[in-house]
């Protein structure tokens, strides 16, 4: 039997507990060598120096720390990385890079759940029903409050996508189940061409502020995407409007939006924000037209789990040969979600 690379674990404890059960470590240790110890929450651990020299392969997801130059002086055999998380930032370095290490990521699998939560968003934001579900707690037996929020219903309705990421892509795609809808999408990157074979239409940011009934905001966060929905974009919107936010908080302007949603004029549902959390006398805590949920949208629990899976595909995939489905190079960095 050919020889197994020897591989380690490293994320935090509860982040361990939640994407490796025992099925999914038996796996692992099928295709790898794992050791007595098969995680590790610290690349500076007690005793892990003599390990950290001949590993070759990590398996990464949430507490990684950055692998910098020393980290990687520690482990001069490693040769991939498979991260059971979405985005990379957080951990890869140019000295990563440099090296020629394989990194892949769970950025497809945790598109997944984003893309559901999103388009369940948009669903029932259609109906108000986060902003009439407020209002229920001050009219209480008086139910005529539900005409106050504007018309109500999914049918004809305009959706707007901005960034057409791999989240943003699965939008589009969920929200074509609803009937007549129009999906515009802004994004400076996006094909045209592929724009429309999801359902959408490609158009400028102001012209999707504009038009749409609900606004589903999947860009990346990059320095030029701080604050890219600001007191202009949403001054734009329509009255009754909802904004809808999985992405990053550093993309909407707090201040502005506070503004907005105070006057009552528009809706919002925010699943991240600036910062995150928002401290305690945030004016959008006590808004009834503002729903805040604490950044669920993204895998959590038994859906971390799709991410370890993909790794593993990928893991094997590297290992027999094959071409990886979730290979991430330095130049993705600068513009995917």
């Amino acid at each position: 039997m050919a020889r197994k690379p020897k591989a380690l674990l490293v994320m935090n404890q509860e982040t361990f507990a939640d994407q490796f059960d025992s099925t999914r470590l038996e796996r692992l240790a099928g295709l790898v060598d794992l050791g007595p110890e098969p995680w590790t929450g610290s690349l500076d651990g007690h005793g892990l120096a003599e390990r950290l020299a001949d590993i070759e392969i990590l398996l990464t997801s949430w507490g990684v720390p950055r692998l910098d130059h020393a980290a990687l002086a520690r482990m001069p055999k490693l040769r991939a990385i498979f991260h059971c998380a979405g985005t990379v930032r957080s951990f890869v370095t140019p000295e990563l890079w440099d090296r020629g290490i394989l990194v892949t990521n769970g950025a497809d699998a945790n598109a997944i759940p984003v893309a559901e939560f999103t388009f369940a968003s948009i669903v029932l934001a259609g109906k108000k029903a986060h902003v009439l579900a407020n209002d229920a707690r001050a009219y209480r037996e008086d139910w005529s409050y539900s005409t106050r929020r504007g018309e109500l219903g999914n049918i004809g309705r305009v959706i707007g996508v901005i960034g057409f990421s791999r989240i943003g892509r699965r939008v589009v795609h969920l929200v074509q189940q609803l009937q007549d809808v129009r999906c515009l999408v802004s994004d400076p990157y996006a094909d045209p061409a592929a724009v429309a074979a999801a359902g959408g239409q490609l158009v400028s940011l102001p012209e999707l502020m504009a038009e749409s009934d609900v606004v589903t905001v999947h860009a990346p966060a990059l320095p030029e995407t701080k604050h890219m929905i600001g007191a202009a974009e949403l001054r734009a919107m329509k009255d009754n409007a909802t904004l809808i936010n999985t992405a990053r908080g550093s993309l909407v302007d707090t201040k502005a939006l506070e503004a907005e949603c105070v006057a009552g004029r528009i809706q919002a549902l925010l699943d991240v924000t600036e910062p995150e959390p928002l401290p305690a006398d945030s004016v959008l805590y006590d808004l009834p037209n503002v729903q805040i949920t604490p950044h669920i949208a993204g895998s959590l629990g038994t859906e971390t789990r799709r991410m370890s899976d993909a790794a593993l595909n990928d893991l094997e995939r590297y290992l027999t040969g094959q071409q990886l489905a979730a290979q991430v190079v330095s130049a993705d960095l600068s513009l995917s979600a």
